[in-house]
């Protein structure tokens, strides 16, 4: 098991009760961090809890809507006070909508950019206060390769994806000289039950498997291991950086066959691939 030397320090993570965000709050727990959990769903957070406090850390959770500027800086303050100093924040709540762009209703379009960028600053603007009062701290925001470029059907989250990585710039930039460092992670696609609820199981072996050099999606454990790294001292130069998660699939274009579809006649004829 890596270690990310966060042992005793406070970890919040929005969105921390599924998904990535409780396979973050698992590997800082496993390292030795103490967690505050932040989720809308309450049985969801208390299932959470009962995991991580088996890890003999202290763990609290706290229900909220990260669209809530009000309820953000009660429980940015509440997490100081129950567990103590807050080292790192992860920010991985987010939702999705599907749609073409003719007819996303402005409601849901609205809604995906309020929980997903809304959230996402007023999360890092809350418990940024104290990490710069005391000169050190680490955000890490979840974005998406849909923040790294278009994606039919899904305007509302390509849209708000590329505003997280426009938000975490500008936030390294401007709290960097306060010893805060701000990165994002930008995941490729990860292997969950929403995600096969949701998306065609052709889809998923005739297009992701095949445009994915590694030939295969990621599971959140992946994804939460990065996050960890950069939270960690190990990226102590690191801020204002967006980073792929994505198996190499935005490594480049036409990349269909796993990386091996060449377009080349010449190297057709030598067998190096095929048709």
């Amino acid at each position: 098991m890596v270690n990310y030397g966060l042992k005793d320090r406070v970890i919040a993570i929005t969105g921390g009760a599924s998904g990535i965000g409780r396979s973050a709050a698992l590997a800082a727990a496993t390292d030795g961090a103490h967690v505050a959990v932040l989720d809308v769903n309450q049985d969801n957070i208390d299932k959470t809890l009962t995991e991580l406090r088996a890890k003999n850390v202290k763990a609290e959770g706290y229900a909220l809507d990260v669209r809530d500027e009000v309820a953000m800086g009660k429980v940015a303050k509440a997490v100081e006070s129950d567990l103590g100093p807050v080292y790192g924040l992860f920010s991985s709540a987010g939702i999705s909508r599907t749609a073409p762009a003719e007819k996303v209703a402005l409601a849901d379009f609205e809604a995906v950019l309020d929980v997903n960028v809304n959230g996402v600053f007023l999360a890092a603007r809350e418990f940024a206060q104290a990490m710069i009062q005391r000169g050190r701290g680490a955000i890490v925001n979840v974005g998406s390769i849909d923040g790294l470029g278009g994606h039919p059907g899904r305007l509302h989250y390509v849209s708000s994806k590329h505003a997280v990585a426009g938000l975490t710039k500008s936030l390294a930039l401007e709290w960097g000289r306060y010893g805060v460092r701000v990165n994002a992670i930008m995941p490729g696609f990860v292997d969950t039950p929403l995600l096969r609820a949701n998306m065609p199981e052709k889809y998923i072996e005739r297009v992701v498997f095949d445009r994915t050099p590694l030939g295969r999606m990621a599971n959140s454990d992946e994804i939460a291991a990065v996050a960890m790294m950069l939270l960690s001292d190990s990226a102590s130069y690191m801020s204002g950086a967006i980073v792929p998660v994505d198996g190499g699939m935005t490594a480049g274009f036409l990349t269909r066959g796993q990386g091996g579809d060449y377009a080349s006649k010449n190297l057709l004829s030598q067998g190096v691939y095929s048709e």
